[in-house]
């Protein structure tokens, strides 16, 4: 897999290479951790940016825009603009600037690496984007623990509080700071193979253990605070919060989970088994997913392959950007992230009104009770 422009690097800690497994991709920034740290990755060209000037405002706002969209750019300029009219300066991440040439020319703009101190000093993360955009917002958001607003460019925006035609509001709201702030739980991952680290990362949203090659499908052993629950034969198994209910855990046949419920779930994908149902954990459960080693006969490899050559038997993937290969013999542990992630809000609507606009729901005939 190849990082997408815009992303950065080294989301997930690894330890050196263990046998069997394939190093680390994806975008991001790591956690502080006490297990081996990664090897440090050559800086990128961004990274020669000249540094903030000293006149930079009082009030700052990180803008990530999903440049892909002329509708995003556009609107970017627009907000951009709008705040630096009002005093509050605008940082944009390089690659979008560079890559996309999102041209911003404001004087309250400055662009900035997209590296973690890319929000220092920052009040706030605003994306212009649909849920992937934000996602990725999320993980620098996560990481100076300051809110997150996103207006959808999307199609469903689950995590955005306003659409593209409230764009004026939203500026408004941001410069009389006139928004809630509400946290979101998060999941930490861990992954260690004969008692060896081999990785670490974090999830808004996912979690998902996955089969690697498309003619197998993966087996395996799952435990729920330390217990064994039950060895499935499936595509994977999908552990989400109830922010990720609504995502890749929904379309694999969970249940939404309302996001004032604290809860982790665990949701089977395509499970050859009759108890493959979709499970609602205590939030201070540990969820722990074993990737079994292969063998003539069992699930995990099909007829006729005497299972040489393994390059990996699954792969885990966290919001679909983090990704590590896992080898057979992997054990992967879930539980709840030790940092939530914060968002801002603009209005008080209730999540069952989201999800009824979110999926057109048909509710003609209601009437309220008076």
């Amino acid at each position: 897999m190849s990082v997408n422009p815009g992303q950065a690097v080294n989301l997930i800690t690894a330890a050196e290479p263990v046998a069997g497994a394939v190093p680390v991709q994806g975008g991001g920034l790591a956690d502080a951790a006490s297990e081996p740290p990664s090897p440090p990755a050559p800086a990128p060209a961004s990274a020669a940016l000249p540094p903030l000037p000293a006149d930079e405002p009082e009030r700052n706002v990180l803008l990530i825009t999903h440049t892909g969209r002329s509708e995003a750019r556009d609107a970017a300029r627009k907000v951009a603009h709008w705040l630096s009219v009002a005093g509050i300066g605008v940082r944009m991440l390089a690659p979008e600037v560079e890559l996309d040439r999102l041209e911003v020319g404001e004087p309250g703009s400055w662009i900035v690496p997209e590296d973690r101190h890319a929000v220092e000093g920052c009040e706030l993360v605003v994306v212009l984007g649909g849920d992937g955009t934000l996602l990725r917002g999320a993980e620098l958001a996560r990481m100076a623990d300051i809110p997150l607003l996103g207006v959808n460019l999307g199609r469903v925006g689950f995590l955005a509080e306003a659409e593209l035609e409230d764009l004026h509001e939203v500026v408004e709201r941001i410069v009389e700071q006139r928004y809630e702030v509400e946290e979101r739980m998060t999941l930490d991952v861990r992954v260690t193979r004969a008692g060896a680290f081999v990785g670490q990362t974090w999830a808004l949203n996912e979690a998902s253990v996955e089969k690697r090659a498309r003619e197998r499908m993966l087996e395996v052993l799952v435990e729920v605070d330390g217990r064994p629950l039950s060895r499935w034969g499936a595509d994977g198994v999908v552990c989400a919060t109830p922010t990720g209910s609504t995502a890749y855990a929904f379309s694999a046949g969970g249940p939404i989970v309302w996001p004032g419920v604290e809860a982790l779930l665990l949701v089977p994908i395509s499970a050859h088994a009759l108890f493959a149902r979709p499970l609602v954990a205590a939030p201070d459960s540990l969820l722990t997913i074993n990737v079994q080693d292969g063998a003539p006969g069992d699930h995990g490899q099909a007829p006729g392959d005497q299972g040489h050559g393994h390059e990996g038997s699954g792969v885990l993937w966290c919001d679909g950007r983090r990704t590590l290969t896992l080898p057979p013999g992997a054990r992967i542990e879930v539980r709840r992230g030790h940092r939530p992630v914060r968002l801002a809000r603009l209005h008080e609507a209730p999540f069952t009104d989201r999800l009824v606009a979110k999926f057109a729901l048909p509710v003609e005939g209601w009437r309220a009770v008076r």
